[in-house]
């Protein structure tokens, strides 16, 4: 009998401390995103914001610019504008339509408007922070990679605007402009350019250095392909927490925009346009400022929510699994 066949063959699986198969950073991302629950209770809450702006034009019930003053169903009911909440299943009488978030002052059914609002606030916050994302990210990294004089032009031009409140700037950019709901977004878009350039920088800074950029570089690799190919993709983990919290301080920006009149113009029915055109009947009127207040609230907390999560599950030092 030979040595070989007295000796067992040793499988892998049966040591009880061999490594665990490692996943793709992205899938590594997820489980960790998965574990943190405020992430997730952000995540719920961004899922559901979404579809209701998907089927706002579905679920809303009336049109959110047609008034009920001259609807059939609404004669003799009364004064229209304004209107408390009337739900059936609360004590309203069957009889009468029902508005469960009430009418506004313009008898527009009030929960139609809070709906539609929701796709005007994502849209907005979706589209500027792609473009304060797209041209910070850009400025930023080619700031950090070529340094010297580039980086200090460019460094320069953003500390100017980043010595300007960036409300304050949105405002005067957008009464510069013209107030509507595009030029909002736009002034958004570009106060928030420099927080994601020094950002960038920031992460092309410590990326270029690492040995993986170095290796690269000696086999030969050219400029674009060290920037956008090694260095770029290992530097977008601030950029996504930051979009990701960015959306929510849109939204609110917008919303305050809207407030002063310089966002969204009647009878857009935006969360802060809604707000604005109900700020002086708190106490008569609650519905009309408590509903759109409590959707930008809301939408504001689940991006909150979403990014800090997205923090820990994408920061190396804290995966301790």
């Amino acid at each position: 009998m030979t040595a070989n066949a007295t000796i067992p063959k040793l499988q892998t699986e049966d040591l009880p401390n061999s490594p665990r198969k490692s996943h793709g950073v992205f899938v590594e991302t997820l489980i960790n995103l998965k574990r943190n629950r405020s992430a997730m209770i952000g995540l719920a809450i961004i899922s559901f914001m979404f579809m209701l702006a998907i089927l706002a034009p579905t679920i809303a019930p009336y049109d959110p610019l047609q008034p009920m003053l001259n609807r059939d169903d609404h004669r003799g009911l009364g004064r229209l504008p304004g209107r408390a909440p009337c739900i059936h299943l609360l004590g309203c009488p069957a009889d009468e339509p029902q508005h469960i978030m009430g009418l506004d002052l313009n008898g527009r059914d009030m929960f139609s408007r809070v709906l539609w609002g929701a796709r005007y606030s994502l849209v907005v916050g979706i589209i500027s922070v792609a473009i304060g994302v797209s041209i910070g990210a850009l400025s930023g990294m080619i700031s950090g990679y070529a340094g010297g004089w580039v980086d200090a032009i460019i460094m320069r031009l953003m500390d100017i605007l980043l010595a300007f409140p960036a409300l304050i700037l949105a405002i005067a950019i957008v009464s510069f402009a013209g107030p509507s709901l595009e030029n909002a977004l736009l002034a958004i878009a570009i106060v928030s350019i420099p927080v994601y350039a020094r950002l960038a920088r920031a992460s092309v800074l410590s990326v270029k250095e690492m040995e993986f950029v170095t290796a690269t570089r000696a086999l030969g690799a050219g400029h674009p392909r060290l920037l956008f190919g090694q260095i770029m993709p290992n530097a977008l983990t601030p950029l996504i927490v930051q979009g990701t919290l960015g959306i929510g301080s849109v939204v609110l920006e917008t919303a305050a925009l809207s407030f002063i009149g310089l966002g969204a113009q009647p009878p857009t029915p935006e969360w802060g346009a809604i707000l604005s055109e109900g700020r002086n009947y708190v106490f008569t009127s609650p519905h009309l400022v408590f509903f759109p207040g409590i959707m930008i609230m809301i939408t504001v907390l689940g991006f909150n929510l979403l990014g800090d999560g997205l923090r820990d599950a994408m920061d190396p030092r804290l995966n301790r699994n």
